[in-house]
């Protein structure tokens, strides 16, 4: 999926929560709602966290230079990780006290019309900004579960407004139900409980995003399935008789490195190796578009080396 395509979702979603902001801090200051306040803080935070994404995702796209040999790919997860921590703290962390500060000092829904306004219309557009997430997120899973796509996604810019969409919609319903609970039966400590549940939720949820980029940041490789397709593209290759495992790092959701050591036979002259190096980057790339720098260190069977064949020279980044 192309940077373009997933910068729908991101725009969408700082449009939505700009506008629900707004009305939510609104809706909190005429109600003294705890949970709309908590709410409002939410939409704040995801309108801020959506343009770091965006930040991000731009910043990725700048070429390599002299300084970024590699790019600048992982601008994203760096972004994408602050994002995670503004989500446990400012998120998580303010709907938390505020909903202990109302269960310390209550205080009554008074009239509950501006909150249910509010949440009808939040629910909308968050609605329709998980659409345009889930509508983008659906492009890379093809056959596979919600689930499974979403814990192997390497696209932060994808998973985790999908991941801050659907949170906002839990925590609008649990909003919903604090505040009319909290009307209904007269008891102001619903609407506490309320934003203290939607604090729970945003911590949960920024967990899951610090996990996912934090191996992204460090260093993580390709699934198992993607190694075992690998060396079996090169074993197809002819003169090929060895092959050691691939080591790959992702460097960006589109963007990965991969190191190949392959072992020709030695009836091959250095020319016929070169030439078959080459086939068998094309074939790699043929499959697996994602690997923008292939380095293959081709050796004889005597162990004797025939030296790194570094596929960036002759194919550069994209």
């Amino acid at each position: 999926m192309s940077a373009g395509s997933s910068k729908i979702a991101i725009y969408g979603a700082i449009g939505a929560n700009v506008a629900i902001a707004i009305s939510k801090f609104v809706a909190a200051f005429f109600t003294g709602s705890s949970a709309m306040l908590s709410e409002g803080i939410h939409s704040l935070v995801d309108s801020g966290n959506g343009l770091l994404i965006l930040y991000g995702v731009k910043q990725s796209e700048k070429p390599a230079d002299a300084r970024h040999p590699f790019g600048r790919s992982k601008e994203l997860y760096f972004w994408s990780l602050i994002v995670a921590v503004l989500v446990f703290s400012v998120g998580g962390g303010m709907s938390f006290y505020e909903g202990i500060e109302h269960l310390k000092h209550p205080a009554p829904i008074t009239d509950p019309t501006w909150n249910y306004w509010v949440l009808g219309l939040s629910m909308l557009f968050e609605g329709i900004s998980c659409f345009l997430a889930f509508r983008e997120f659906n492009k890379t899973r093809g056959d596979a579960g919600f689930w499974a796509t979403l814990g192997s996604s390497k696209d932060p810019s994808v998973f985790a407004i999908l991941m801050e969409d659907l949170a906002a919609l839990v925590g609008l319903t649990i909003a919903l139900i604090g505040v009319y609970l909290g009307h209904a039966l007269n008891n102001p400590y619903f609407d506490g409980g309320a934003s203290i549940c939607i604090g729970v939720l945003l911590v949960s949820v920024a967990i899951f995003l610090i996990y996912k980029t934090k191996g992204l940041l460090v260093g993580e490789g390709v699934d198992d399935e993607t190694l075992d397709s690998l060396e079996a593209i090169a074993r197809q290759q002819r003169g090929v008789e060895q092959v050691r495992r691939p080591l790959t790092m992702y460097m960006g959701p589109q963007d990965v490195v991969l190191a190949l050591d392959v072992e020709f036979h030695d009836h091959l002259s250095a020319v016929e190796v070169e030439r078959e190096v080459d086939a068998l980057q094309d074939s790699i790339r043929a499959k697996h578009p994602e690997f923008k720098r292939i380095f293959i260190e081709a050796k004889g069977l005597t162990g004797k080396e025939r030296g790194p064949l570094d596929s960036a020279s002759v194919s550069p980044q994209i």
